[in-house]
């Protein structure tokens, strides 16, 4: 037996302890065991019974993911389960914390399961761009019919063992030690006791014939707009319509012929790009050797605006009180009157009880006097861009502020290590930025200076987490990770625009690639004038970079949706985007030959145009050391600016176009990109030596 599982023999049954640190992994070591042990335990006649269980705090929690993309070893974990199955002898899984993907196919796999209280039961490969490959597919409605097994396999969520036991997932649930409970169970039936059917002879799920292809006829139309894009949701529906109407192995069959196509596909390799691209960011070199956070059980704001109520209520909504402060009482209370008008929305639509929203106005608290943030663990910054203001209210700030707390800047442009050296706490100094809309976006980009603590560091991670966030770490440089980037994707616009292409025709193609909304009704619903700001602080002033279209239209006042004209005009109340003649016009006007034939940029031009400016911006903060590696710059822009998760981000599509292909298209853009037609050096370095943005992510 490996030392990944050990095998244990006790009153007629035999235990198989799953011992893989962290999550026991089902990794080819623990699948080999298994497999070793099942077959060790039937050809023992002093074993009636086999339990399987883990070690440490949690069940398996799935497949080894490094695995998908390496040759198969055998037992392949579809293999193992079939085996278990197929075991003359009851095998049971005791099952506590996670049992998902892998884990949970497992224990379905088993003749009867036994979860503690509390335990997380799921088939989350959906969002990977799979389904189930190990014969969840098949066994999971044979239990509990078509429409749960589905809800469970589309969605991905995970349900609680409680709510998994009406269903027949599970036989028990014990409030503690399912081992010892499916212990006792196992002897039982070691020593006579009847034996369950095994899940695949089961018919519980399929009783109702007509029931079952409703379901499936119901959840097949509903995922038919969303099937474009993750061909897994439609392969999942199919293969559970064949657990009705196939035998288990021909099910199975169907199963792992799905699984095999899905894998292959651009959508999945990206989904699972992302997955790990996530668990990479999360890793950041300050917590190295297991340094824990500074606690922060109260916030500050100063600012409330609407980026600074927008933090404020993702405080709140965290469990955390808040102290708002601005310049008066009068501003303070302003920020209170949007907080409550957002919730109040928000109860209206029935997404908020009228309790919870009074529980989150009584932690918050406003004020227009700084002293009052005297016993915040932790003071975000979110004022006016101007670094002479904010360096003087990092000084008045640090002065009330207890010892030890942390101060931060919302800015993207702060610059810490200037701030720090204001303070008398340079150690717990960071840059925090929360990409707007603070509510929709989950992107927090954290900025540690060179003097900023372990544990300060870790705080703000910790911080970002417990509001539901995402932290990703940038560098101490202007605008941090997104800015940079989405600067360059408006300018690639302007660029296309000024050949021909229509702000309807970008925003078309933008949005068929997978974008929500297109780059010009994007930069209309953030408002021109902040575009200008963000422009002319990533590629300088309009004498440097050239005038944009952007300038023309904020020289007019059409500064984008709050007015009611921008790119596009806009009906009072209406976000829908119409075409509008004043600003065709301004747009030839504004070309180098008014009133002349012109085809403009294909679709597939204006597609390549956008993301090439994106991953050359990108290869250049890689460069410079803002991001730590490509796949940071793919996690920040499909958080925080509506980049489709399911295309991997601007870093990965570059690798699947190939660096070649990108850098020679970039050259050949020359000046319809001014200043970011020139690909970065990174794209050389990287083709001379035959590697990838993917290699480097690997370094």
């Amino acid at each position: 037996m490996s030392g990944r599982v050990e095998y244990d023999l006790r009153e007629g049954v035999a235990i198989l302890s799953v011992r893989n640190p962290p999550v026991n992994a089902l990794g080819h070591a623990v699948r080999r065991a298994l497999w070793d042990g099942i077959e060790r335990a039937e050809a023992d006649g002093e074993v009636g019974a086999v339990l399987i269980r883990a070690e440490g705090r949690t069940f398996p929690a799935g497949a080894d993911m490094e695995e998908f993309d390496a040759p198969s070893r055998a037992p392949a974990l579809t293999d193992l389960c079939d085996r278990i199955e197929a075991c003359t002898k009851p095998v049971l899984a005791a099952i506590h914390g996670t049992a998902l993907g892998g884990g949970f196919e497992l224990a379905l796999a088993c003749h009867y399961r036994v979860a503690e209280q509390g335990a997380r039961l799921g088939l989350p490969e959906v969002g990977l761009g799979l389904l189930p490959g190990a014969g969840g597919t098949q066994r999971l409605p044979r239990l509990c019919g078509a429409g749960p097994a589905l809800e469970i396999m589309l969605t991905g969520k995970p349900i609680d063992a409680e709510e998994a036991e009406p269903l027949g997932l599970i036989d028990r649930v014990v409030k503690r030690k399912p081992g010892k409970a499916g212990f006792a169970t196992a002897r039982d039936m070691a020593r006579g006791a009847r034996a369950p059917q095994p899940t695949g002879a089961r018919r519980d799920g399929l009783a109702d014939a007509t029931g079952f292809l409703e379901a499936v006829a119901a959840k097949r139309a509903e995922i038919a707009d969303a099937g474009a894009h993750n061909p897994a949701l439609a392969r999942i529906v199919d293969c559970v319509e064949a657990a009705l109407l196939l035998p288990l192995e021909a099910g199975l069959a169907m199963e792992r012929a799905a699984f095999g196509d899905l894998v292959r596909t651009d959508q999945s390799r990206a989904l699972r790009h992302v997955f790990f691209a996530e668990r990479r960011a999360a890793k950041f070199p300050e917590l190295a050797g297991g340094v824990g956070p500074r606690p922060v059980e109260r916030v500050g704001i100063v600012g409330a605006g609407p980026t600074g109520s927008g933090i404020a209520i993702a405080c709140l909504d965290g469990g955390l009180p808040v102290t708002l402060v601005d310049r008066n009482d009068e501003a303070a209370a302003r920020g209170r009157a949007r907080i409550a008008a957002v919730y109040e929305r928000m109860v209206a639509r029935e997404r908020m009880t009228a309790a919870a929203r009074d529980a989150r106005l009584a932690r918050l608290e406003t004020s227009g006097r700084p002293e009052d943030l005297a016993s915040a663990d932790l003071v975000i910054e979110a004022g006016p861009e101007d670094a002479s203001l904010r360096r003087g209210l990092f000084e008045r700030l640090d002065r009330v502020m207890k010892p030890g707390a942390i101060l931060a800047s919302n800015s993207p442009m702060a610059d810490a290590d200037a701030l720090a050296e204001a303070t008398g706490r340079a150690d717990a100094v960071l840059g925090l930025h929360f990409t707007p809309p603070v509510l929709s976006n989950r992107l927090v980009e954290l900025a540690p200076g060179k003097f900023s603590a372990g544990d300060a560091v870790a705080a703000g991670v910790a911080f970002a987490r417990r509001l539901g966030k995402t932290p990703v770490r940038a560098g101490n440089r202007p605008g941090r990770i997104g800015a940079p980037v989405l600067a360059a994707y408006f300018l690639a616009v302007d660029g296309l625009i000024a050949e021909g292409a229509s702000p309807a025709r970008i925003d078309q193609v933008m949005r068929a690639y997978g974008f929500a909304a297109g780059p010009c009704q994007a930069q209309d619903l953030a408002g021109l004038d902040a575009v200008q700001g963000l422009l002319h602080r990533m590629q300088g002033g309009a004498e440097q970079r050239g005038q944009t279209l952007v300038d023309r239209l904020v020289a007019q006042g059409r500064l984008g949706h709050r007015t009611g004209r921008g790119f596009y005009r806009y009906r009072e109340g209406s976000r829908i985007p119409e075409d509008d003649r004043e600003t065709a016009e301004l747009i030839e006007a504004g070309r180098a030959d008014p009133g002349g034939a012109r085809a403009g940029p294909g679709n597939q031009d204006i597609r390549d145009r956008c993301l090439d400016a994106m991953a050359n911006a990108g290869a250049r903060l890689v460069e410079d050391e803002v991001a730590a590696c490509p796949s940071d710059i793919d996690v920040a822009m499909i958080h925080g600016y509506g980049f489709p998760r399911w295309r991997g981000g601007p870093m990965m599509q570059a690798d699947l176009t190939g660096l070649l292909t990108v850098a020679k298209r970039l050259r050949g853009y020359g000046a319809q990109i001014p200043g970011i037609g020139e690909p970065a050096q990174l794209f050389d370095g990287l083709v001379k030596n035959g590697l990838s943005f993917w290699a480097m992510n690997l370094a």
